[in-house]
């Protein structure tokens, strides 16, 4: 049996990095080297990981509902838009990519300022790669997100599609956890307010 050490260290904040862009040059990297794996055999999108890597487009209707949902918390003008112009983007035309599926900050371990490991396999699977840009908007800064698209050189349309899978999972979110979980709302707001700005700019 063959026994794998143990990752240790603590979950991230921006703050607890000692160099944030530093740590987006390191989860690029381990976007990219799990997109090196050979996908053959590899599970597609499905229950398993609640579609991460399936089309964006799959994700319409229960967006649209959760807009709707939303119409006296959000700008839901500016929203709907957003989510127009990721749909807009060119679909995945590359072969299936391995991904983590679940790339987010409670999945990260930072020990002494450096990204130490990630974690939760739970979600992986072969697909469209975009879903795994999701972490560029729930967490990083913008500055650190630049770098992150820079050293992952993530063509428009998957980078589009990546900020429509943060959008499409931050508004999902937003009213199923109004009432149970302020940390998840906390998080969804700020990514959709992320969103937001960073196609303002």
């Amino acid at each position: 049996m063959v026994r794998l050490p143990l990752a240790r260290g603590d979950n991230p904040t921006p703050e607890r990095f000692a160099d944030l862009e530093r740590a987006a040059i390191d989860l690029a990297e381990f976007v990219r080297a799990l997109q090196r794996l050979d996908p053959t055999g590899g599970p597609p999108p499905g229950e398993h990981n609640f579609g991460r890597g399936e089309p964006l487009s799959r994700r319409d209707d229960a967006t649209r509902r959760a807009i709707a949902s939303l119409h006296d918390e959000l700008d839901v003008g500016a929203v709907a838009e957003a989510w127009d112009a990721a749909l807009q983007a060119p679909t995945w035309s590359g072969p299936p990519l391995w991904i983590h599926g679940d790339l987010s900050a409670g999945n990260l371990l930072v020990r002494e300022g450096r990204l130490a490991a990630v974690i939760d396999f739970g979600c992986v699977g072969v697909g469209d790669p975009a879903c795994d840009l999701m972490i560029a908007w729930t967490f990083l800064v913008p500055q650190a997100r630049a770098v992150f698209r820079s050293a992952l050189a993530v063509d428009g349309a998957t980078w589009a599609r990546g900020r429509g899978w943060a959008l499409s999972t931050a508004l999902i979110a937003l009213p199923c956890y109004t009432d149970t979980n302020p940390v998840m709302v906390r998080g969804a707001r700020h990514t959709i307010a992320e969103v937001l700005a960073d196609r303002a700019v």
